[in-house]
């Protein structure tokens, strides 16, 4: 993972977290929230961790009851080990193979993130955490008036807090700290749309980027 993906992730769930006036905010505020989103990565991850467990044991419980249930396996000398059959796939099957590997990539995300703000890039993630929370701060009513710009008939107040929040670092990013290939800011903003947001917000959060990326001839 990049330190700044693991940056966007990590200003996604600093921006959630603000619960006042963004202008009441200090620098040493910013980095207290991030070093707490980093807890909250951390004890999601270990949260997932024990639903996937969960999951498993459904599985391998599944599993066992029909391979004993078979009838090649009824008549079985006692004491003689289950012969291996074809287990069909239910929906319940699949439902738990999908939450294993869901919590599975959700996990990685999370420890890859952690280990980005430990490690030897400790101080790019921060500092770009930082440098989006600034602009944010600085710059949060032009932000959000052109958010408001490209929504037509939608009150920027009645907007999903998490696609407003996406929208918000990926604007940062392509008007103000210009760090990021613009096409890289705008895919990785749709992305996180589908992981952490609606179903139809990845489409949502595309369609107003494409606008704000003409409009300003970032092209």
């Amino acid at each position: 993972m990049q330190a700044r993906r693991a940056a966007r992730e990590l200003a996604l769930i600093l921006f959630s977290q603000f619960d006042k006036k963004i202008t009441s905010y200090s620098s040493k505020d910013f980095e207290d929230i991030m070093l707490k989103s980093v807890r909250i990565l951390s004890n999601n991850a270990s949260e997932e961790l024990k639903l996937s467990v969960g999951s498993l044991i459904d599985i391998k419980n599944y599993v066992d009851t029909y391979e004993a249930e078979h009838e090649s396996n009824l008549s079985r000398p006692i004491g003689a080990k289950d012969k291996p059959v074809p287990v069909p796939t239910t929906e319940d099957l699949s439902t738990n193979i999908e939450t294993v590997l869901d919590v599975v990539e959700k996990t990685l995300l999370a420890l890859e993130i952690a280990e980005f703000t430990t490690l030897e890039s400790q101080s790019e993630v921060q500092e770009y955490v930082i440098q989006i929370a600034e602009a944010f701060k600085a710059h949060y009513e032009e932000i959000d008036n052109e958010i408001q710009k490209y929504t037509t008939g939608w009150d920027i107040n009645r907007l999903v807090k998490m696609d407003k929040d996406i929208l918000r670092i990926a604007i940062i990013e392509l008007l103000y700290t210009k760090g990021a290939p613009m096409r890289v800011v705008v895919d990785e903003a749709v992305e996180l749309a589908k992981k952490y947001s609606t179903e139809d917000s990845s489409a949502f959060v595309n369609g107003v980027l494409a606008k704000v990326v003409v409009e300003n001839g970032l092209k």
